[in-house]
């Protein structure tokens, strides 16, 4: 075999021990090489001779990061051939492994995942370091354990914590793992073959029982309890994941096992296995997954062999709610920070807030209070620019005021040494103006969070044409080291993910002012799967915000933009959102959200300014209609990002729309799930609705060139071109 295939080694010691070893960097991943040469291996152990038992463990301190991902794009495609249903859970796990005529212990260190426990879980024993992390996170891709995980897990730990960490796809350490009897024994990384090659000898002498897993049953619960367990996780499955088949199918297979007995679940995991594979919720999930690992490679700026500069010191102006998230993101990385603002108050409130946001932690048993004094010592205040000498980078999250930012950043350019990275937080101006009067324009970049930023997951690096590739790639290694996803955008009105979706908010307001229920738009929304209906994300970020940034993109866009006085007139009315207990609900004490029946006033106000007309098709759309009207103009839109150079490619913008918007990562983000529904039927439904409604609707000519073509949207540009 290739050494660059992965593979199996197996050495035969003195003792009789065949130590096994799994090699396919860089964590021991599962392809069919690997799985085809563990089976060679076991054979080969128990027809020796001179082999007595076997230890399997996994090369350069990572037992198995699971079954190998990327072949899954392959089996989808039909690239791959699909082994038969059970040939690697019946053939190689069971047969060979578990039911072979010789005893096997695992010795698991750094990771035992997905396939990898399930291997492990096939052994007669397995030993474990403390830190080892084990863990069944299939239904993260849409899928669930097919290497007979549904069968074992229970029967090692019970069924109510198999099913816990199954369906959260939850992983437990070293140390909880022997609590919970899924490893025998806790031993330093040092002893960790020497103690399973001495553990797997015992068994062959009789001294440590020898029971095949799939066997066991001391840990499932009777069958009256297990059944009352299994109902109740059902109905949380549902609750929780509504549009989710695949948790469901889970819990069907493990109840088969509990009813049937291990070989027909083993029988039924096979079966829905391969059946999700296929499914487009798996297909989407593992788009996602590639998606947010590809962001940080972007072309002609992270293939140019630059290396990231060590930041060593960041400075952050603005203790809002924005400078005060970032702040604490960045503390919670090891980052020193020096926290500037105008007046001793503010820089106390901004100060207020980091700690809150850290004692929030505590509470929640996320950090030892010893954490938190050491974290937040990392945190300076400054109310001039005095010790700025020393800082590496600057972001600024003041008020979006063109004026004050100019001023900030000519000041920064004299303070803060020539090397230090001048980074702005704007979610809307233009940064060629923010930096209008210095002549650093190399060094000025946009990093856009999102709030709350110490939680949200995305960053936008934002780079201008004169940003320097190396402040590019500095930002890329920050934003990992904060455990953000950063993905690289151009410099343009609402940078990707705000511009992608400023038609979200504006195809609502205009289904509104012709006649369909608001509450109903947020109903539809929210059974699709995102977190909240754009009126209710209207009332949380306060109808200020919404007007602010619905001004820029009216201007900017005008032509296609949805005129509308409906939130200025609420607002006018002392209306703002959940911050004054009205906007388009009604809040209580608890910030429970109820429908208002007085909106009704405003809309038809609205309507007399705009002269919109009640049509009545539109009073009683399905809720498929509705999904369509509200998020073909954000594919529209994205399909302009990419046409300009904006993003760099489809999947970044899959991820924006995750990431920073809570697009349902199920629907495998805005392109992917725009190209499973065809170019051709969305922009033949944008041309119907151009004619009814006007030219909000009207697709870009990125959209229109694919839908004649019948092609992907997602498909890289020039690609696209050269087919043309």
């Amino acid at each position: 075999m290739g050494s660059n295939k992965g593979r199996t080694v197996m050495e035969v010691g003195a003792d009789g021990v065949a130590v096994i070893t799994i090699i396919n960097p860089p964590v021991n991943s599962l392809s069919f090489d690997v799985l085809n040469s563990l089976k060679e291996s076991c054979e080969q152990a128990m027809r020796r001779d001179d082999v007595k038992a076997i230890v399997i463990t996994g090369a350069k301190g990572k037992f198995s990061g699971g079954f190998d991902i990327t072949a899954f794009g392959g089996l989808q495609g039909g690239k791959i051939e699909q082994p038969k249903p059970g040939y690697i859970s019946k053939d190689i796990i069971s047969d060979t492994l578990e039911g072979g005529k010789k005893p096997s212990v695992a010795a698991i260190d750094g990771l035992a995942l997905g396939g990898g426990l399930e291997v492990a879980m096939a052994c007669t024993a397995r030993v474990s370091t403390s830190t080892a992390q084990l863990g069944l996170p299939e239904l993260q891709l849409g899928i669930i354990p097919g290497f007979g995980g549904t069968q074992r897990l229970p029967r090692l730990v019970g069924l109510s914590k198999s099913l816990e960490m199954m369906l959260m796809s939850k992983p437990v350490k070293g140390e909880e793992a022997h609590a919970l009897g899924l490893v025998d024994a806790i031993v330093s990384p040092d002893e960790l073959l020497s103690a399973a090659r001495r553990w797997a000898l015992d068994i062959v002498e009789r001294r440590r029982p020898w029971v095949a897993t799939l066997y066991r049953t001391d840990k499932i619960e009777p069958l009256g309890e297990a059944k009352e367990i299994l109902k109740f996780a059902r109905a949380q499955a549902r609750k929780q994941a509504p549009n989710l088949r695949h948790p469901q199918v889970c819990i069907d297979v493990i109840e088969e096992g509990i009813v049937s007995g291990p070989v027909a679940g083993l029988w039924k995991e096979a079966e829905a296995f391969q059946t999700l594979l296929h499914d487009d919720t798996c297909k989407s999930l593992i788009n996602i997954f590639f998606a947010q690992r590809a962001t940080s490679k972007v072309p002609g700026i992270t293939d140019l062999g630059l290396v990231p500069r060590r930041i060593k010191k960041v400075a952050i102006l603005g203790g809002g709610l924005m400078g005060s998230g970032i702040a604490t993101a960045l503390i919670l990385s090891n980052y020193p920070v020096l926290l500037k603002e105008v007046n001793e108050n503010f820089l106390q409130s901004g100060i207020g807030r980091v700690k809150a946001n850290l004692q929030s932690r505590v509470k929640k048993g996320n950090m030892t209070q010893e954490k938190f004094e050491k974290t937040f010592s990392l945190l300076k205040g400054a109310l001039d620019y005095e010790s700025f000498g020393d800082v590496d980078m600057v972001i600024e999250a003041v008020i979006e005021n063109i004026s004050l930012k100019q001023q900030i950043f000519a000041d920064l350019e004299k303070y803060c040494p020539p090397h230090c990275i001048l980074a702005s937080n704007t979610s809307t101006i233009d940064l060629n103006l923010i930096g209008e009067k210095t002549r650093s324009h190399d060094r000025i970049v946009g990093a856009h969070f999102f709030s709350p930023a110490h939680v949200m997951p995305l960053l936008e690096i934002v780079r201008t044409q004169k940003t320097s590739p190396q402040v590019i790639v500095d930002l890329l290694d920050i934003g990992k080291k904060i455990k953000k996803t950063p993905i690289v955008v151009g410099n343009c009105t609402g940078f990707a993910v705000n511009r992608m979706f400023f038609p979200y908010s504006q195809a609502a307001i205009l289904l509104v002012e012709h006649g369909t229920d608001v509450y109903q738009i947020d109903r539809a929304i929210t059974k699709f799967g995102m977190p909240m209906g754009p009126f209710r994300m209207i009332d949380l970020v306060g109808f200020g915000v919404a007007i602010a940034t619905g001004t820029q993109f009216v201007l900017n866009f005008p032509e296609r933009s949805y005129k509308s006085m409906l939130i200025p007139t609420m607002q006018e009315d002392k209306r703002a959102g959940e911050t004054t207990r009205k906007g388009f609900y009604v809040y209580d004490n608890k910030r429970k959200a109820s429908p208002d029946p007085e909106i009704k006033k405003y809309i038809e106000k609205a309507r007399s300014i705009s002269g919109a007309k009640v049509d009545p098709k539109l009073m009683k759309l399905s809720d498929k209609d509705i999904v369509e009207m509200i998020f073909f103009p954000v594919v529209n839109e994205a399909c302009r990002v990419l046409a300009e150079g904006i993003a760099v490619k489809a999947s970044d913008l899959d991820i924006a729309a995750v990431m920073g918007m809570g697009f349902p990562p199920y629907r495998g983000g805005i392109m992917f799930w725009a190209d499973s529904l065809g170019s051709k039927y969305i922009c033949s439904r944008l041309e119907e609705w151009t004619k009814m409604y006007g030219d909000f609707f009207k697709p870009s000519a990125y959209l229109a060139e694919r839908a004649a073509r019948g092609a992907s949207l997602s498909a890289p540009v020039d690609q696209a071109k050269s087919r043309l």
